[in-house]
C-alpha cells in the first residue's frame, strides 16, 4: 500500500512537471510569435516610410502644358478687312488668333483676320479679294471670305480651288451695309451668317493641316543680342574710353512704313507684355469693344511688290526665302521667311536654321515692301 502511494505521488509529481514545462514552452511560442509579429509591423513601418520618402523625393511630372491659340481642328475662316482710314475702327481684331497686313494699290493696306472658334456678332468692314492673299489662307487651310475680287483673284479662286464666300453675291441679310459708314467701307457680317453659308455649300469644316506657326506655352524669352561700344568717360583729370556691351535688338517700339503716309507703329507694354498697335498715328481699336489693339507676337516679312495693271493693283514676289523679323516680349531677332508654294506653310526660321518658337498669342504678321525703312527703339 504504501509502495502504490509514493508511485502516485511520483507520477503526480512528473505530471505537474510536464505541465509546467509546456506551460514555459507555450509561453516562450507565444512570446516569440509576439516578437515576431511586433518584428513584422516595424518592418511594415519602416518599408511605408522608406516609400513615402521616396514618393515624396520623386519630382512629379506635370503635364505638358498645350498652347491655346489655334487649338483644336475646327477648320479656320479668313476674312478680308478694309484698312482704309475711314474703315478704322474694325470690328474682330480681339478675337482674330493671326492678321496679316499687305499692301495693296495706291500706298494703302489691307488685312486679313484669321480665327477658329469664335462667335463674333459683327465682322468688319469687309474688302474685296487680292490674289496674294489666298496664299496665306491656303496655307492655314482656311475658308477665305470676302467681299468683292479684283480679276486676278476671281480666277486663282477658281484655279486653287478655294473655298470661297463672296459678300456681294449673298443676301443683304447675311452681309449688309452699316449706315453709321460710308461705302465702301461699311460691308459687315458675323460669324452666324458664314456658319449657315458653310453648311449650305457644305465646306469642310475640320482640319488636320496644324497651325503655320510654332506657338509654345512656355513664355519664350529672346536672346540678347550684343555690341561692344566705347564711351567717354571724363572726370576732373582725365578722359578715357572704355569699351561696354549693349544689347541692340530691343523692341519697345517698332515703326514699319507701307508708303508714304501709311505707317503702322507698335508700342511695347512692359506691365501686359504685350504691344498696342497704331496705324496711321492713330491708335487702333476693336470696333466691338472699343479696347485698343494689343498683341503678343509680330512678324515682318519683307517682300518685293509691283504693280500689274492699269488700276495700279499689285502683286508680291513671296514664294522663295525672305528676310524678316521676329518681335516679341520687348526685343527682336533677324529670321528667314521661307514659303515653297502657295499652299505651303510658311516657315519661319532663325539664322541658325531653326524654326523660331512663337509666344501663344494673337500675331501680327506684317509682309511689308523690301524697301520698308524698318525701325527699332
Amino acid at each position: 500500500m504504501g509502495g502504490a502511494k509514493r508511485m502516485q505521488k511520483k507520477k503526480s509529481s512528473g505530471t505537474k512537471i510536464l505541465v509546467t514545462i509546456l506551460i514555459l514552452l507555450i509561453i516562450i511560442a507565444g512570446a516569440l510569435l509576439a516578437m515576431k509579429i511586433w518584428q513584422n509591423k516595424q518592418n511594415e513601418k519602416e518599408i511605408v516610410s522608406e516609400n513615402q520618402e521616396q514618393i515624396a523625393q520623386t519630382p512629379k511630372t506635370e503635364e505638358k502644358k498645350e498652347p491655346k491659340t489655334f487649338a483644336g481642328n475646327e477648320r479656320p475662316i479668313a476674312v478680308m478687312i478694309d484698312n482704309n482710314i475711314n474703315a478704322m475702327h474694325q470690328a474682330g481684331f480681339t478675337k482674330a488668333d493671326i492678321i496679316y497686313e499687305i499692301i495693296v494699290e495706291g500706298g494703302e493696306t489691307r488685312l486679313m483676320m484669321v480665327f477658329k472658334n469664335q462667335n463674333l456678332d459683327k465682322i468688319g468692314p469687309l474688302r474685296s479679294a487680292r490674289h496674294y492673299f489666298l496664299d496665306y489662307a491656303l496655307e492655314n487651310d482656311a475658308i477665305y471670305v470676302h467681299y468683292g475680287q479684283s480679276p486676278q483673284a476671281k480666277a486663282d479662286i477658281k484655279t486653287l480651288a478655294i473655298s470661297d464666300i463672296n459678300g456681294i453675291n449673298e443676301s443683304s441679310t447675311s452681309f449688309w451695309r452699316d449706315n453709321t459708314r460710308y461705302a465702301p467701307h461699311n460691308a459687315i457680317t458675323n460669324t452666324k451668317n458664314i456658319q449657315a453659308i458653310i453648311k449650305r455649300e457644305g465646306f469642310r469644316t475640320t482640319s488636320n493641316k496644324g497651325n503655320v506657326l510654332n506657338y509654345v506655352a512656355e513664355e519664350i524669352e529672346l536672346e540678347d543680342i550684343k555690341e561692344t561700344i566705347k564711351t567717354d568717360i571724363t572726370n576732373v583729370t582725365n578722359t578715357t574710353s572704355e569699351p561696354i556691351e549693349k544689347v541692340t535688338n530691343l523692341a519697345n517700339s517698332v515703326t514699319i512704313p507701307y508708303s508714304a503716309y501709311n505707317t503702322v507703329k507698335y508700342t511695347y507694354n512692359k506691365e501686359t507684355k504685350t504691344y498696342t498697335r497704331y496705324s496711321r498715328d492713330t491708335l487702333q481699336k476693336d470696333w466691338n469693344t472699343n479696347k485698343a489693339i494689343e498683341v503678343k507676337n509680330i512678324i515682318v516679312t519683307k517682300c518685293a511688290n509691283s504693280t500689274i495693271d492699269s488700276y495700279g493693283r499689285q502683286t508680291i514676289n513671296n514664294i522663295k526665302t525672305l528676310d524678316g523679323y521676329y518681335i516679341t516680349n520687348g526685343k527682336y531677332i533677324p529670321i528667314k521667311c521661307e514659303k515653297t508654294s502657295r499652299s505651303g506653310k510658311t516657315k519661319y526660321k532663325d539664322l541658325d536654321g531653326n524654326e523660331i518658337e512663337v509666344n501663344d498669342g494673337k500675331t501680327f504678321i506684317q509682309i511689308c515692301p523690301l524697301d520698308s525703312k524698318i525701325s527699332f527703339k
